[in-house]
């Protein structure tokens, strides 16, 4: 605007300057040749006359006439003057030679002029030529100030300064007013939401006023209220539920502990009995042991829904816990004709671990690999690095689809249901191992591709309240092939593909 506001004034003021030229040139010119001067002191005169007069027409002060080159000299031509005083000087080559080649034209030039206070100032001189009986033809050079033009200018901008820091103000009052009446609202809805999605159910939006702001406080809130009721059903019906399976397993030990000693007493001396009723012992007693093995899973488990799990850690071998663990499953491997194998590169340090539950995690692994091997080897690895140890069970038998892979830890799932199990499991043991790994701040991870095995990694920290950075075993194993491999990971409570 104030570029827009100084090209205007300098136009306006131009225009101005050209038609008070043009007007004084002319009359001086009508004064000139009206006059019959013949001697120097009467074309002084009549000079003189002419000089007055452009000072009335164009109410300058500031005037200049020079004798045009090239003319022949003349005794009776009035001498150059300049009434330009220290500004002479504005007066350029440019604009003279100009005014020179075409007398009958107007030139103008933009300058700086000097002012009485000894400060420039900016100015407009006019250039043009006037015709001098007996005395030839002259430069007349008008100098206009535009002192005044740059006053009402610098009066603009500085109107320009005041209404644009009021505005900048007032935008900023507005932008206030809708940060603290708009924004802010949002922003703790925002907030809000976040602490309800973080666990905070109790928290709410304060509802103030009846417009939209509040109305979505009020929708928000009867969410949040709805969302509490529904979680804290959910939570109590879990509870009951994990209050009944604890309390029916319990309940369950002791005629089940009666019905073991009678079935062991029965068991012992089937000998004695007809066939029919020595089978029909023999079934007891392997039903009753395995009846006993769910019920421990199912108190296992509901410790681990109730949280009431506590870890017995302790510095414990792993390489060693592996090799106990193989020993205990050699005669099972050995009627599935299944060749255990141990490959210890690392882990020979101590970790802090509770060796019963890894030891448990061992068997349920191990016992998958030999159900499931098709009687081909399944090798145990172990190794470990600054911050953590693995343990790895790799076998060569069916294997998994991508599906199965996924929901391999769900409770009570078989891969097959029709296949004959002969171990006797409960379909709770890789759930019971994927809490326990969860418990040790570890993670139990599965490759599996159909027809060409399993391979299950477990990675815990060294330390009792260490980090996993990365696991020493890799997964997929290195002697996987194939164009597709699938690995599911599985921690702290979930598992994911």
């Amino acid at each position: 605007m104030s570029a827009s506001i100084g090209n205007d004034l300098f136009q306006s003021r131009l225009n101005q300057v050209l038609l008070d030229s043009q007007r004084a040139t002319r009359a001086a010119q009508n004064i000139l040749d009206s006059s019959d001067a013949t001697d120097r002191v009467q074309v002084r005169t009549l000079l003189d006359s002419a000089t007055t007069t452009i000072t009335t027409a164009s109410s300058s002060g500031l005037i200049a006439m020079f004798r045009a080159p090239g003319q022949e000299p003349s005794t009776v031509a009035p001498q150059d003057f300049s009434r330009f005083g220290d500004s002479t000087d504005v007066i350029s080559d440019e604009l003279r030679n100009a005014v020179q080649d075409e007398p009958d034209t107007q030139f103008w030039q933009s300058v700086t002029l000097a002012t009485e206070d000894a400060s420039a100032a900016p100015g407009i001189v006019v250039g043009s030529q006037l015709s001098l009986p007996v005395a030839g033809r002259y430069e007349l050079y008008i100098g206009y100030s535009l002192h005044d033009a740059e006053a009402t200018l610098l009066f603009v901008k500085q109107t320009l300064l005041v209404a644009g820091l009021t505005l900048i103000l007032l935008i900023g009052a507005v932008a206030w007013v809708v940060v603290r009446f708009v924004v802010t609202p949002i922003r703790v809805a925002a907030d809000t939401s976040q602490r309800l999605a973080s666990g905070d159910l109790e928290v709410r939006i304060p509802e103030k006023g009846e417009d939209v702001i509040a109305t979505l406080a009020r929708s928000f809130n009867g969410m949040a209220d709805s969302l509490q009721s529904q979680i804290k059903e959910l939570a109590e019906l879990s509870r009951v539920q994990q209050r009944f399976v604890s309390d029916v397993s319990h309940e369950l030990r002791t005629p089940l502990t009666t019905i073991r000693l009678a079935g062991d007493v029965l068991y012992d001396q089937r000998g004695s009995f007809p066939a029919s009723t020595a089978r029909t012992a023999e079934l007891l007693h392997a039903q009753v042991q395995r009846f006993e093995l769910l019920l421990n899973d199912l108190l296992e488990i509901s410790r681990y829904d109730a949280g009431s799990v506590q870890l017995e850690t302790e510095p414990t071998n792993l390489v060693h816990l592996a090799e106990d663990a193989i020993d205990g499953m050699r005669t099972l491997a050995e009627s599935k004709g299944t060749d255990l194998r141990l490959v210890a590169p690392g882990g020979h340090l101590d970790a802090e671990v509770d060796p019963r539950r890894i030891r448990r995690i061992l068997h349920n692994l191990i016992g998958n690999a030999i159900e499931h091997g098709e009687g081909k080897p399944v090798v145990v690895s172990v190794d470990s690095d600054q911050s953590a140890v693995a343990l790895a069970v790799r076998d060569y038998g069916l294997g998994m689809s991508d599906a199965d892979a996924q929901r391999v830890f769900d409770r009570f799932w078989r891969a097959d249901p029709s296949r004959k199990r002969t171990i006797g499991g409960t379909g709770l043991g890789l759930a019971i191992s994927l809490e326990d790994a969860t418990a040790h701040g570890g993670h139990l991870e599965v490759w599996s591709m159909p027809g060409k095995g399993s391979c299950f990694r477990l990675t815990l920290p060294r330390t009792e309240r260490g980090r996993i950075t990365s696991s020493p075993l890799p997964l997929p194993p290195r002697d996987a092939d194939g164009p597709v491999v699938e690995i599911v990971e599985a921690g702290n409570g979930g598992q994911h593909a």
